[in-house]
């Protein structure tokens, strides 16, 4: 069937989302779910089961979850494709998934006979697709409301699989499950209500039949929180507030922020949690919110039973910068710390800051704080009042540093890679009246500052691929990536040593993971790549996979939209 024909593809088409005064607005969404079957008797009935995903990041033949396992990696075992034959990769297939829209998406690949991708895009939209030969076996819209607002574009990030179901967050905050064979409904949770300003964009992850999600809407003066659900029934089994009412003024506790952004990292051994927190609100107007804003900006370790906070580590106290920590945790064990005499599990993550931070997976303590990651200029000083006549031009700026883009680790180097920027902004704050689902920033933004006033230490470039050591904060290696579009999406590393990551450019590149030498380069499109890159070992085919979504986001000079699924492969 022609994707023209696709039900659900036209109405995630004819769903328009716009930037308007309150943020990304939807408009002309379909008034009820939309699903359209072609041929799903193709899907191989292979139950994902709890020992698949705790052994995901070893299977060569899979990418169960955003990561591809829960210590968050984005490593794959599949050792076809090698530095020496790299530049031997074509084109699979390139599949047109008909909605123009965000495509920051990871897709996930259940092994089998053929082995079946999900893949996600805005608005809330879903595909089942024989990954194999890349044909389109069903498609699901989900019907995002029509006043939903949205930070930053219809961004929809991957699922979660377990058992006989896959799980999407949707952009009106809530849980939708499906079953996986035909995209037929099966459960739905709402998790806060949109008309203030929450909603949800990341893939959610399962651990023995719970789902762990949480809360966007940072900008618009929500109060964040992390909950856990029942995969089987969509019970709520509890909610945490990062937040607590003791340490907020008055009605301030109401807008305080301290939401996630992106996917929770889960330690199998100790069986916790280690979750991202973004900025305590409103995002530049501290008068209202005074003292340090506990566990905003910071990483924090839960219960996943109870949600109960076991240790928290701060990036940014009181920040008024914007500085979410918004990136997903990688969980590396062993990890040998010379310096410091020690040999430990630890949690480690790049900030918004533009520094890496190696932590105790234990206690939280910092163990290694990395050396700048891209330049730091004016970073932390105090943000001016909009009548005060001052410049104030900072790196990184708002965006970062590291943002949302889910970095790699490679257990063959040793080292952790992110996709970084290195871009000037000027903020002001103001006072401003809190008005539920109306944007709630305290101040205004300028990401195209002057260049008389953009200080004169800046080197001109806007973004970088770095590889850093985690043990001792050291960069092995950085290349500059310059364009007029932001630095956006994820990296994969393989067990063969090389890095995969795509540019604002439209390019594909593999590097040497070790050194940094670009081996292969593929022009993909005049549009930027914002998707993250996954890899497959099919033994039907004989083939190693790799998936990437092309297509940039509207928010703040990420690149036009797109709507292409590209998947190489390498035969053995």
């Amino acid at each position: 069937m022609a994707i023209e024909e696709d039900k659900a593809v036209k109405a995630a088409a004819e769903t328009i989302v716009e930037e308007t005064e309150l943020g990304y607005q939807v408009f002309d969404a379909p008034d009820e779910a939309v699903l359209d079957q072609t041929d799903t008797d193709r899907i191989p009935e292979v139950e994902v089961t709890q020992e698949m995903l705790t052994n995901a990041g070893e299977d060569p033949e899979s990418w169960l979850m955003f990561g591809n396992n829960y210590e968050q990696h984005r490593h794959t075992t599949a050792d076809i494709i090698t530095p020496e034959n790299v530049t031997e990769l074509e084109v699979e297939y390139d599949l047109e998934v008909g909605a123009n829209s965000s495509m920051e998406g990871s897709p996930v690949i259940v092994p089998g006979d053929p082995p079946i991708m999900y893949q996600t895009n805005g608005p809330s939209h879903v595909k089942a697709i024989d990954a194999r030969e890349g044909d389109i076996l069903w498609s699901f819209t989900f019907p995002a409301p029509d006043d939903a607002v949205l930070c930053c574009d219809d961004n929809n990030r991957g699922v979660a699989v377990w058992k006989d179901t896959i799980y999407m967050t949707t952009l009106d905050s809530g849980v939708q499950a499906l079953n996986r064979y035909t995209g037929e409904e099966e459960w739905y949770a709402s998790t806060a209500d949109h008309k203030e300003g929450y909603s949800a964009t990341w893939a959610p992850i399962i651990y023995d039949g719970v789902l762990f999600t949480g809360s966007a809407g940072g900008e618009y003066g929500v109060r964040g929180f992390h909950c856990a659900f029942d995969a089987e029934t969509g019970e709520e089994l509890w909610r945490m507030n990062p937040c607590t009412e003791d340490e907020y003024v008055g009605d301030s506790i109401k807008q305080s922020g301290g939401t996630n952004w992106m996917t929770a990292t889960f330690d199998t051994e100790r069986e916790l949690l280690y979750i991202n927190v973004g900025n305590p609100s409103p995002d530049f107007n501290g008068t209202v919110r005074p003292g340090p804003n506990r566990n905003t900006c910071s990483t924090l370790c839960l219960d996943p039973e109870t949600g109960e906070i076991q240790w928290a580590h701060q990036e940014s106290s009181h920040d008024i910068w914007d500085y979410d920590s918004a990136s997903v945790r990688m969980l590396i064990r062993d990890l040998d710390i010379p310096h410091l005499d020690e040999h430990t599990d630890v949690v480690y993550n790049a900030g918004k800051t533009s520094w890496g931070y190696t932590m105790d997976a234990d206690t939280g303590e910092l163990l290694v704080r990395s050396r700048p990651l891209t330049q730091q200029i004016n970073m932390m000083k105090m943000v001016p009042h909009v009548e005060e006549e001052r410049d104030y031009v900072m790196l990184p700026g708002l965006l970062g540093g590291q943002d949302w883009q889910p970095p790699s680790y490679s257990p063959e180097t040793g080292l952790c890679y992110h996709k970084l920027l290195n871009t000037p902004h000027n903020i002001q704050w103001r006072n401003e009246e809190y008005k539920p689902g109306e944007k709630f920033w305290g101040g205004i933004v300028d990401v195209e500052p002057e260049e008389e006033r953009i200080p004169d230490e800046w080197n001109g470039h806007i973004s970088a691929i770095v590889a850093m050591d985690p043990a001792t904060g050291k960069i092995a290696w950085r290349d500059w990536i310059d364009s007029d579009r932001y630095l956006w999406g994820g990296t994969m590393t393989t067990s063969t040593g090389l890095l995969f990551a795509g540019t604002q450019n439209g390019n594909m590149i593999a590097y040497d993971a070790e050194n940094g030498e670009r081996l292969w380069e593929f022009d993909l499109s005049d549009k930027a790549v914002s998707g993250d890159p996954v890899s497959w070992y099919d033994p039907g085919s004989g083939k190693q996979y790799i998936a990437i979504q092309v297509g940039g986001s509207g928010f703040v000079g990420r690149g036009p939209r797109g709507d292409r699924l590209v998947v190489f492969s390498l035969e053995e």
